[in-house]
């Protein structure tokens, strides 16, 4: 098998379009499952509006509630409306590598088996671990199948910079989840 990836000078959301050009030619290539990280709701807009009508199961992986702040929801009405109108899904929930280790990690200065498992995937990129983490979270709300080659998109902050495919697994069978290609992702 040969594929062409895209290396970014630097992550951000400058890299959005290309990474949404890449999964549109991934789903003429059938894959049926897009999941996708979006804080604010932008970048999920972004992909509600590129890939509607075609026939894709797209999730929209957003922040909890409370995680920048105590009772905020960064995901705008707004947004969570559009997406959902265009045929989408929304996941709001714990972020698998922010949950209650973090908060004992804080208060403890101890180091935690999540923590490490962030950091590992963080040498590839901040988009492979952010596409690890929805990838699990989308399984466990029952939003995409487990085992299945999932498109998941990842990005640096805001926006999207990575695309991979996964082979999806529940947060509970973490080590059956497999990052089997990266199509493109910051070099920096």
């Amino acid at each position: 098998m040969i594929r062409e990836v895209e290396y970014f000078l630097k992550g951000g959301p400058k890299n959005t379009n290309k990474c949404l050009e890449i999964v549109s030619e991934l789903i003429d290539e059938g894959f049926k499952h897009v999941v996708i990280a979006s804080t604010s709701g932008d970048t999920g807009l972004k992909a509600a509006q590129k890939l509607m009508n075609r026939d894709v199961n797209l999730v929209v992986v957003t922040h909890s509630a409370g995680f920048k702040k105590p009772n905020q929801n960064e995901l705008s009405n707004k947004h969570r409306e559009e997406i959902i109108n265009l045929g989408g899904k929304i996941y709001t929930g714990t972020i698998l590598t922010h949950s209650i280790e973090t908060s004992l990690m804080a208060e403890h200065s101890g180091i935690y088996p999540t923590y490490l498992i962030t950091q590992t995937l963080r040498r590839i990129c901040q988009g492979i671990k952010v596409g690890c983490e929805i990838v699990m979270e989308a399984c466990d709300a029952g939003l995409i199948p487990e085992g299945e080659e999932v498109i998941a998109i990842g990005g640096t902050g805001k926006g999207a910079d990575t695309v991979s495919i996964i082979k999806s697994a529940a947060s509970k069978r973490f080590l059956e989840l497999k990052v089997l290609e990266i199509l493109a992702k910051p070099r920096e």
